[in-house]
């Protein structure tokens, strides 16, 4: 079965067309660039580009056959659906596994977004039509972060003979390479110039 990925889309979208940028930037930098304002921009340049990855690309919630993987910021978690004991949410997806929290960087649901979501719903509600109004008394004042954790919730309890692994919460080698790669870059702009 293919895992289910839940991000924040907007927020993916924005971080590849940063990542475009870069890398044209970064050509353009080793091509017409000249030392060391060329070290210079590039170390600011990377350092945009790393956190940029670790907070639009890399977060968000994996649904596996087995469990599901959070990929937050500098964190991953993986907790089996069998250990699942609670999903719930506040502003951020909340996944409790016994003693273990895990908070989910993506999906988030904003206040903004609630606000949308229940004018939404009372328009609809205030609708002539029976099945809009049907419809919004379903959906309610609901976000996609309300529906992603409906979703979680499904899976735990419709999954659990196929969980495998144990709850576990590790760092995430690929986001402190891209900070470490970012902060080596101003190191080198910082004893060049």
């Amino acid at each position: 079965m293919k895992p289910q990925v839940f991000r924040s889309k907007v927020a993916w979208l924005l971080g590849w067309a940063w990542m475009l940028f870069a890398a044209w930037n970064v050509w353009d930098l080793t091509a017409h660039g000249r030392l060391p304002s060329a070290l210079i921009a590039g170390a600011v340049l990377g350092v945009i580009t790393a956190l940029v990855f670790v907070m639009a690309l890399r977060p968000a919630v994996v649904a596996e056959e087995g469990g599901v993987r959070v990929r937050n910021v500098f964190r991953n978690a993986y907790i089996p659906w069998n250990g699942v004991d609670d999903v719930s949410v506040t502003n951020a997806i909340m996944i409790e596994s016994g003693d273990t929290t895990v908070r989910c960087w993506a999906p988030q649901a904003t206040a903004r977004e609630r606000v949308r979501a229940a004018g939404r719903a009372a328009k609809a509600a205030r609708s002539a039509n029976k099945a809009e109004r049907a419809a919004a008394e379903a959906v309610g004042a609901r976000t996609h972060a309300d529906w992603v954790a409906d979703q979680l919730t499904e899976m735990s309890r419709s999954r659990r003979e196929s969980s495998s692994g144990e709850t576990g919460v590790t760092w995430s080698p690929s986001a402190l390479a891209a900070v470490a790669a970012a902060l080596a870059l101003v190191v080198a702009a910082f004893a060049l110039s």
